[in-house]
C-alpha cells in the first residue's frame, strides 16, 4: 500500500515589495515546515517525478545552480526537497500565465525541516495564489493524486491580466529597471512612478506625463491615428472602418482575404480576431 504523506505545513507567506534580503525586486518569502517530508526527497517517493513533468513540462528549461537547461530535472533525479520543488512550481506556474518569474531561493532555517521559500512575482495576489497552486501540486504529485492543471493556469492567467501590468507598461518599466531606474507602482493600475524625488516622473499605460492630450484624443481613434500616419509617409496597414457583420464582409473582400477584425477602441489585444477568411469568421 502507498504511503500517504501529510500535508505540508505553510506557517507564514509575506510579500516584500522593495528592495530586501533577497534581490532588490518583489517577492514572495513563505515559511513552511516540510514535516515528514525532510527525510522524504523527491527521488524516494515512487512516481512523483513522473507526474510532476507531466503536468509541468516547462520545468525542463529551469536551469537551477546547475546552470544549464534541465538543471532543475536532474536535481529532482538527484533528489531534492519539497521547499526547492515549491520554488520551482511556483516560478513555471507564473510563466505559464503570462507573466515574469526569473528569480528563486529555497533555504533550510535553524530549524530542521523548516525552510523559507522565495521567489519573484510581479504582483502580490499572483504569487499567493501560485504558491498556493503549487502546494497543491506537490501534494498530489507526492500521493498519487489527480490535479486539473488546465483549470489552474487559467485561474492564474486571469489573475495576472487583472493585477498584472500591461504589456506596454511593463515594457517601459523594463527599460527603466535595466537603466537602474528605481520604479514604484502607484495604483492597482497602470500608474507607475519612474524615480524619486524633484526628477521623478509618471508613466500611466503607454502615456506619460508629457504626453499631449490632443495625441492621446487622437491615439484613441484608430482610423483617425492610421489616416494621420499615412498622410506622414509612415506604411500602415490597408483597413476600414464598419458598423455590423454585413459590412465587415464587405469591407473584407475589398481588402482581399485573410483580414484581422478588432475593436475600434480595444487595448491589449482584447476582441481581436485573426486570419478571418470567411463570412463566419
Amino acid at each position: 500500500m502507498a504511503k500517504v504523506f501529510q500535508d505540508i505545513q505553510i506557517l507564514r507567506v509575506n510579500y516584500l515589495r522593495g528592495p530586501n534580503i533577497w534581490t532588490y525586486r518583489p517577492i514572495i518569502e513563505a515559511l513552511i515546515d516540510l514535516g515528514e517530508f525532510e527525510d522524504y526527497p523527491s527521488n524516494s517517493i515512487e512516481g512523483f517525478n513522473d507526474r510532476l513533468n507531466g503536468w509541468l513540462p516547462g520545468l525542463v528549461e529551469h536551469h537551477c545552480g546547475v546552470g544549464f537547461r534541465g538543471g532543475f530535472l536532474s536535481r529532482l533525479v538527484d533528489g531534492t526537497w519539497m521547499g526547492h520543488v515549491m520554488e520551482h512550481v511556483s516560478i513555471e506556474l507564473q510563466l505559464m500565465a503570462g507573466a515574469r518569474a526569473e528569480f528563486g531561493k529555497a533555504r533550510e532555517i535553524s530549524k530542521r525541516g523548516v525552510y523559507k521559500v522565495v521567489f519573484r512575482t510581479e504582483h502580490e495576489t499572483l504569487g499567493r495564489e501560485s504558491f498556493k497552486a503549487a502546494h497543491q501540486i506537490v501534494m498530489a504529485a507526492a500521493n498519487n493524486l489527480p490535479y486539473d492543471i488546465d483549470a489552474t493556469v487559467d485561474h492564474l492567467r486571469k489573475v495576472a491580466d487583472t493585477f498584472c501590468l500591461g504589456p506596454s507598461t511593463s515594457c517601459i518599466v523594463d527599460a527603466a529597471s535595466a537603466a537602474k531606474i528605481p520604479h514604484i507602482r502607484l495604483t492597482e493600475g497602470n500608474l507607475v512612478q519612474l524615480g524619486y524625488g524633484s526628477r521623478q516622473r509618471r508613466i500611466w499605460t503607454a502615456e506619460t506625463d508629457r504626453t499631449s492630450a490632443i495625441a492621446e484624443g487622437i491615439s484613441s481613434y484608430k482610423d483617425l491615428t492610421k489616416e494621420l500616419l499615412a498622410q506622414a509617409g509612415i506604411p500602415v496597414p490597408e483597413g476600414q472602418e464598419v458598423k455590423n457583420a454585413e459590412d465587415a464582409w464587405k469591407a473584407a473582400q475589398d481588402i482581399g482575404l485573410p483580414v484581422v477584425v478588432k475593436p475600434l477602441d480595444g487595448q491589449r489585444g482584447w476582441g481581436v480576431s485573426l486570419d478571418v477568411r470567411t463570412e463566419q469568421g
